[in-house]
């Protein structure tokens, strides 16, 4: 995979190139992995984004395009969602999954360079994609920039819980069970790069104050799934 031994690291076109082998059974091992709670999760990220009729709402790293179908269902009549993604593989999934859903495009796009203007959107969210951005800094700068003052930027990701049991079964479930999944994918290493992004991520309030370093104000935090996915959101000033 190319990977740096001692960190798990991957350039951004390693990733790239991870996702693209593993769009085909993406959803599959997805549900498997956290039996099938992300679509809840992602609910109640759209909850947060607090977006409705008319609203325009940029998903970016939309991968097979959950989050974004969760938002677009929301925004209608008159809105419209853009899901964004450097993973053409990923993307074509997203759009077959996507078909027919009013006011929803994907798009293929750099997180860390939006093609899109200042103020472009009413929110902008990203589900299981922060931790993937090879400068997380300049990613939410981006998600920032591209949403309107007043409006919000939701991140949804997982974090690692610090006090037993929970440590001890998220260890063992992540370190052990989660790369066993992964060999009944296209590609087996991606399943162990995976717990390290996690273990590399920052922590709830690391992740909070890298938002509002961003230029986010009235960030708050939820704690889902018993502490192993938090749900971030605040407003741009």
């Amino acid at each position: 995979m190319g990977a740096d031994a001692k960190t798990g690291r991957m350039e951004a076109a390693q990733v790239k190139a991870m996702f693209d082998r593993v769009a085909g059974a993406y959803d599959l091992l997805n549900t498997l992995m956290t039996a099938g709670l992300h679509h809840r999760w992602r609910e109640r990220a759209a909850d947060l984004a607090m977006v409705g009729p008319g609203s325009r709402v940029l998903d970016v790293a939309a991968g097979t395009g959950d989050l974004s179908i969760e938002l677009a269902l929301r925004v209608r009549p008159g809105g419209q969602v853009i899901g964004s993604d450097f993973s053409e593989r990923m993307l074509d999934r997203a759009r077959a999954k996507g078909a027919g859903v009013e006011s929803l495009r994907f798009e293929w796009g750099d997180a860390l360079e939006l093609r899109y203007g200042d103020g472009s959107f009413d929110a902008a969210t990203v589900g299981f994609g922060a931790r993937n951005f090879s400068d997380l800094a300049l990613g939410l700068s981006e998600m920032v920039r591209v949403v309107r003052s007043g409006g919000r930027v939701v991140v949804l990701d997982f974090t690692t819980p610090t006090r037993p049991p929970l440590s001890w079964f998220y260890s063992v479930w992540f370190d052990r069970i989660v790369p066993l999944i992964g060999h009944f994918s296209a590609d087996p290493d991606a399943y162990t790069y995976l717990p390290q992004s996690v273990k590399r991520f920052p922590g709830p309030e690391g992740l909070a104050a890298e938002m509002e370093r961003a230029g986010l104000r009235e960030i708050r935090y939820v704690l889902t799934a018993g502490g192993i996915v938090t749900i971030h959101v605040g407003t741009v000033v």
